[in-house]
């Protein structure tokens, strides 16, 4: 886990390349504490950052070269089934000489080529430098857990980890980010703030010629078709191994790990899981976990995370976060904001305490609601059918009412998917947007109807759900938000949900058993019934997140935000009355905030 920046570049000399690609890796250092290292050569600069975790040695330095020389790479993630991947090419009569999965991933594209990514399982981005074909390739894993963006302006390659490794390129601000970030509650694929640094399509690999500057971007996922699963015993069965098996690859470090616990299904499976897998290599010592807490009673879940810890041998660490505790470190997790975003901060504080207990990487449950059903989408999706049949007009009409979900309403008008989305999800409505940029409300329905959602066709209710919460919800938010804010710290947040075999898997489970029972995410909890205690899953879910309604009306940043506009004072006015959702809040501040450094 890295952070990684590169320049390829024939109109600059050496002297220059090199300033700029330390430029952009002093940018990156909170990411990759370890170690740093560079290649420059003529028209080329590789840049790296190294947060430490497999093979600590010198000999995980990167960027990294293999083949004589000819090939280099600098490579941020994980891959974990580099082992049997090593294995394999060993038997082809490949060497290696470090024990890192980087070399693995050079090694499989000197054996397979491009066909090499399709192989990897993990989250990774990553570019190679190929000396012998005049290439470089900028890979990004299928799940889009590690963010990778680019810019291809003035016949020159620039990439980075992230956004704030750019700000020495003189790049146009993007004059649509702030409608897209009201609406989204983020900036979503594949824009940023800027116009022309966009964010490579996971699954996907640009392909860069340095002779004549050409490039294009293909796909790599490969779509592994598995027998249809139709048997819940069996779906349960293969859920409990899957999941096992992936929590024990995820689990493969030679630095500190652990598991956050929130007491919610989700991080109770991994937790549980986790400490018979370190007890099953290490009798004397399980899983280490950590559990953040408040002095507000309605948000703790403080005594399901003892009955998980009750049934543990591991190290556990609590931690509770006081008012005055987050006052004092909000306008640090403000300040670690890569893009705008309304979310994100929580992340920051587990990471936060993370790397206080010693940490450097740490399981999160990222993926169970979207992959087993766990939010309210999945229930509304047939409603939502129906509704978006509603003529647009009276649709519209819901603007004039006070409630959220009525304002909502006007994105059905749009009578496409994007609309459905910011329908269940948008956080201000299109009228109120253009009140607040003032801007015409036509402006705003232009740049959001015109948002492109490449959904499969012939879905089913639960299966549009949980594709928009995956590739809306999940990529543009979750993810994002955790690299950014974990990275913050230097911690590395490992997904074992997103494990490429679990994926799978599920993809090939039947609809009326993946979603079978009223209770949300029944599959999953049928797997793992014998493990959780009951109190873990009998109970309404409480998703983590902080008393920010309350804390954040007493922040006195909050009341400078640097607008004269009536409408935002008027929102701002309604937040301290308790008329407004804190994201709301957060969304203005963020907004007006950066308004001058955007």
């Amino acid at each position: 886990m890295c952070r990684i920046a590169g320049i390829i570049d024939k109109k600059k000399g050496n002297l220059e390349l090199e300033s700029e690609i330390q430029s952009m890796c002093e940018l990156l250092e909170h990411g990759g504490p370890d170690d740093e290292g560079f290649l420059v050569e003529e028209g080329l600069a590789f840049g790296h950052r190294r947060l430490a975790l497999i093979d600590l040695s010198p000999s995980g330095h990167q960027p990294m070269f293999y083949h004589q020389g000819q090939l280099a790479i600098t490579f941020n993630g994980e891959i974990y089934n580099y082992l049997e991947l090593r294995s394999e090419l060993i038997s082809l009569g490949f060497e290696f000489s470090t024990k890192s999965d980087t070399e693995v991933i050079l090694a499989g594209y000197q054996a397979w080529g491009t066909g090499s990514f399709a192989k990897l399982k993990g989250m990774f981005a990553f570019a190679i430098y190929d000396r012998k074909l005049g290439k470089s390739f900028l890979v990004r894993d299928p799940s889009g857990i590690k963010p990778l963006y680019f810019s291809t302006a003035n016949e020159s390659l620039v990439f980075a980890s992230e956004v704030r490794a750019f700000k020495w390129l003189k790049h146009e601000e993007n004059p649509d980010w702030k409608i897209y970030f009201l609406a989204f509650g983020h900036i979503p694929e594949p824009y940023t703030t800027f116009l022309g640094i966009n964010m490579l399509a996971k699954g996907h690999y640009l392909s860069w010629e340095h002779q004549n500057n050409f490039f294009e971007i293909l796909g790599f996922e490969s779509n592994r078709a598995n027998p249809r699963i139709m048997d819940q015993a069996v779906a349960t069965d293969q859920v409990f191994k899957t999941l096992k098996a992936s929590v024990k690859r995820h689990l493969l470090s030679d630095a500190p790990i652990g598991v956050f616990l929130s007491g919610g299904i989700d991080s109770s499976i991994l937790t549980l899981l986790a400490d018979e897998v370190q007890l099953a290599e290490n009798d004397q010592k399980g899983v280490n976990t950590l559990s953040i807490n408040f002095d507000e009673h309605e948000f703790s879940e403080k005594s399901y995370q003892e009955l998980i810890i009750s049934q543990i041998r591991g190290s556990h660490s609590d931690y509770t976060i006081s008012k005055d505790l987050f006052s004092s470190l909000f306008p640090r997790a403000l300040a670690a904001m890569d893009q705008p975003t309304t979310d994100g901060i929580n992340s920051w504080f587990v990471n936060y305490f993370a790397k206080e207990k010693g940490l450097k990487a740490v399981l999160s449950g990222i993926g169970a609601d979207e992959l087993f059903g766990g939010y309210p989408s999945f229930r509304r999706m047939p409603k939502l059918k129906y509704l978006s049949l509603v003529p647009s007009s009276l649709l519209k009409f819901g603007s004039y009412f006070n409630k959220s979900v009525f304002k909502r309403a006007y994105y059905l008008s749009y009578k496409n998917f994007a609309g459905q989305y910011l329908f269940l999800r948008g956080i201000f409505s299109p009228p109120e947007i253009a009140a607040i940029l003032n801007l015409p409300i036509s402006k705003i329905n232009l740049v959001l109807k015109s948002f492109h959602v490449n959904m499969p066709p012939h879905l089913s209710d639960q299966e549009r759900a949980s594709w928009m919460e995956t590739n809306l919800y999940m990529q543009n938010q979750l993810l994002k938000d955790t690299d950014t804010m974990s990275m913050q710290h230097g911690i590395e947040v490992r997904i074992p949900f997103l494990d490429a075999d679990l994926i799978s898997l599920v993809s090939s489970i039947k609809d009326n058993v993946l979603y079978s029972g009223e209770q949300p995410k029944s599959l999953l909890i049928e797997s793992f019934k014998k493990l959780l205690p009951q109190a873990i899953w009998d109970r309404p879910k409480m998703g983590f997140t902080f008393p920010f309604q309350k804390w954040l009306q007493d922040e006195k940043c909050l009341n400078h935000i640097g607008t004269e506009s009536k409408k935002v004072n008027q929102l701002l006015s309604d937040f301290k009355a308790g008329k407004l959702h804190w994201s709301k809040a957060m969304a203005l501040y963020v907004l007006f905030k950066d308004r001058d450094a955007a």
